[in-house]
């Protein structure tokens, strides 16, 4: 569906571009293993095309190709002593289920579930580690509240919550049929979630009501229901659309409620939390709330708004990352995370002070919310490469490494921050002082130069800072 927007729509993407070859890692996929065991890396995170297994969306055909590349892709990560850790999904629907209603359509439900099984079959002797779905919360939020990415169709009030209620049973679908046809191969199965973290505006009881609903409204819509010992939704998301559905004259909530039965296929349905995290937020609620977001939409409903404070540089607010990662462990009983995303955007050129002032201060984090007791097993930057930013195009860039888009060899560059992230995972310790010259480095004929591209790649924090972890 997003091939389909941007060949019928391409002014909707900043740049008119579109992501037909990016960074090219289909006929790169090699080069991309050179690099990650040059950089030391031990497992590498990817995503697989649905329409690339499955041009008609349903299992009843499989592409041979499809299933070709993929398997090199896996053998030559094996062949290097690095191990695949596949995401399922990473929102690039196939256009005709797209069409057929996408996530709001329960047989998507069915059909997500073929897709995984075809998956599991022709991959799983191999692979591992398995996350079924990619933040479900913005692709659901961008999808149906803001509708600026696929299948850009505006729902504010109901969308999103079908949206996420189809997701969270096609993750559990996945889910137990691997547990009960696959769970022979040994592998483990999670869900990727995004979440920031909140601190409240004041010390004013409204605001700090505003911090509870921004985490029952984001991550708790999806931890909850898999998480707790309980299941299902927050009470208080259940709560406040409810009452706020009441309000507005509807006879019943527009969040549909899931029955006995699917609260229990849900509950427990993953072995870990693929986690993704970027940046912390400022949450308020006061009266300027009342009337700035269309009625009924999620945003009414959440009743809050966010800034960001201006006193952050944004490279570097780090303890936000410490905060959320205690915060599951003692709200979700320490769940076993690998941190699948976290990142910084700059415009092009390789010295990236920003970025590398970033994942210092996040690995900083990191490492003192490892040393407070949280089950944290790996990390992942996002991301090695420069890629298509969905609606951003190229106009933001993410990588480690520079990637020339106009160049049709897809020149990849080092930056700064590749040399620093190269060292922190050398020597499993964060030097402050050390200050590469990319320009300098790029120019010797050392093994970084071996350029490849990848979406994101992890580093298994086995000993870092002193704190030793099991794998």
């Amino acid at each position: 569906m997003w091939d389909h927007l941007v060949r019928t729509d391409p002014n909707f993407i900043a740049d008119n571009t579109n992501g037909d070859i990016s960074a090219n890692s289909y006929e790169l996929y090699k080069r991309d293993v050179e690099m990650l065991k040059e950089l030391g890396v031990s497992i590498y995170r990817f995503s697989i095309s649905w329409p690339r297994i499955l041009p008609y969306g349903r299992a009843d055909y499989i592409n041979p190709y499809g299933i070709a590349y993929y398997n090199a892709l896996i053998d030559e990560l094996l062949a290097n002593g690095i191990t695949p850790f596949i995401t399922i999904y990473h929102w690039d629907l196939p256009q005709n289920l797209s069409e057929q209603g996408g996530w709001l359509n329960e047989d998507l439900v069915e059909i997500f579930g073929d897709f995984a099984r075809v998956l599991y079959e022709n991959f799983g002797d191999r692979v591992k580690h398995w996350s079924t779905i990619n933040e479900p919360y913005i692709h659901c939020f961008h999808g149906y509240v803001t509708a600026i990415h696929p299948p850009r169709v505006y729902l504010p009030g109901t969308g999103f919550y079908e949206c996420g209620r189809q997701i969270l049973l096609a993750h559990a679908r996945a889910y137990h049929i691997y547990q009960n046809e696959f769970k022979w191969q040994g592998g483990q199965i999670g869900i990727v979630l995004n979440m920031g973290w909140g601190y409240p505006a004041t010390n004013s009881t409204d605001d700090a009501e505003a911090v509870l609903d921004y985490f029952a409204f984001h991550l708790g819509q999806y931890m909850d229901p898999i998480f707790t010992e309980q299941g299902n939704y927050p009470q208080r998301f259940i709560d406040r659309i409810a009452n706020k559905s009441a309000a507005q004259g509807f006879q019943i909530s527009r969040l549909r409620p899931f029955n006995e039965q699917q609260v229990d296929y849900i509950r427990g349905s993953a072995d870990f939390l693929a986690l993704n995290h970027y940046t912390s937020d400022i949450v308020y609620r006061n009266a300027s709330v009342i009337g700035m977001y269309a009625v009924p939409s999620l945003n009414d409903d959440a009743g809050f708004g966010t800034y960001k404070d201006p006193s952050w540089p944004s490279s570097e607010h780090g303890p936000g990352f410490y905060n959320l990662l205690v915060y599951i462990k003692e709200t979700y009983n320490n769940p076993t995370i690998y941190v699948t995303e976290n990142g910084f955007s700059s415009s092009t050129g390789l010295n990236d002070d920003g970025r590398v002032q970033y994942y210092r201060n996040y690995l900083s984090a990191l490492s003192d919310a490892i040393s407070a007791g949280v089950n944290v097993q790996g990390y992942c930057a996002w991301s090695l490469m420069d890629n298509f930013e969905w609606g951003l195009g190229y106009t933001q860039r993410f990588g480690l490494y520079e990637v020339n888009i106009t160049d049709p060899n897809r020149k990849r560059t080092p930056k700064k921050s590749a040399f620093v992230y190269k060292e922190i995972i050398r020597s499993r310790v964060i030097d402050w002082e050390y200050d590469p010259d990319p320009y300098a480095q790029s120019s010797k004929a050392v093994s970084l130069q071996k350029y490849a591209s990848l979406t994101s790649f992890v580093l298994i924090l086995r000993t870092i800072f002193g704190i030793v972890l099991n794998n």
